[in-house]
């Protein structure tokens, strides 16, 4: 079920700062309190392949979201300590050191459940005992927030397939143009690019010209 267009859900987790400390964040409240985007982004666990190169990715682009007024968090279900150990870990090791954002651990995976992403599976056998399948970890799911606390873009990953992080880029930057200028912003639409009004006659003189 899509949550774009809701308010993120009102919840307050534990997280890891790039320093060893424990923090508490609330999503909600990071963009509400401090007028601001906030990108957050899921990975399935520390400690494995795809993940750094996406920690790594966000990090690099960091100066460029933050040119946006947007807040990177990343997330995962682990905990604060192994966020730390892998925080601690040299990136010619298979770690993050260097990353600078903060990263929630949803060790009760109260927010991945709220949410709907994590990979679980109830079932029952013929003596209605309760089984349970999947890998209890959560996919690639991105979220974009806007000042007001809601939702503006989200995406959910397979597990195998890292995110392009210049089309969150893209995405903040064409939400923030049509949060100022009142206009759409057609398919591939970049900054600097031409928008369209939300009209028939618009949109048939952009087709017209490309």
């Amino acid at each position: 079920m899509s949550l774009v267009g809701k308010k993120f859900p009102n919840l307050t987790i534990d997280a890891m700062s790039e320093m060893g400390d424990d923090l508490r964040i609330n999503i909600l409240d990071e963009a509400v309190n401090n007028q601001q985007k906030v990108l957050l982004f899921w990975y399935p666990k520390d400690f494995t392949f795809v993940c750094p190169t996406e920690l790594h990715a966000f990090q690099e682009a960091l100066g460029e979201f933050e040119k946006r007024n947007t807040k990177v968090i990343g997330a995962s279900c682990d905990t604060n300590e192994v966020h730390f150990a892998w925080l601690n870990t040299p990136k010619d090791n298979g770690g993050i050191e260097g990353v600078t954002y903060p990263l929630l651990a949803d060790t009760h995976r109260q927010l991945a459940n709220t949410l709907g992403i994590v990979d679980q599976d109830f079932e029952y056998d013929e003596e209605g005992n309760e089984t349970f399948t999947g890998s209890n970890v959560t996919y690639r799911a991105t979220y974009l927030i806007d000042e007001t606390g809601k939702i503006f873009h989200e995406a959910v990953n397979d597990m195998p397939l890292g995110r392009n992080v210049k089309e969150f880029l893209r995405l903040i930057d064409a939400y923030t143009h049509v949060q100022k200028h009142g206009e759409v912003c057609p398919a591939n639409w970049e900054e600097g690019k031409e928008a369209m009004k939300a009209d028939r006659t618009s949109t048939a003189e952009y087709l017209a010209k490309n």
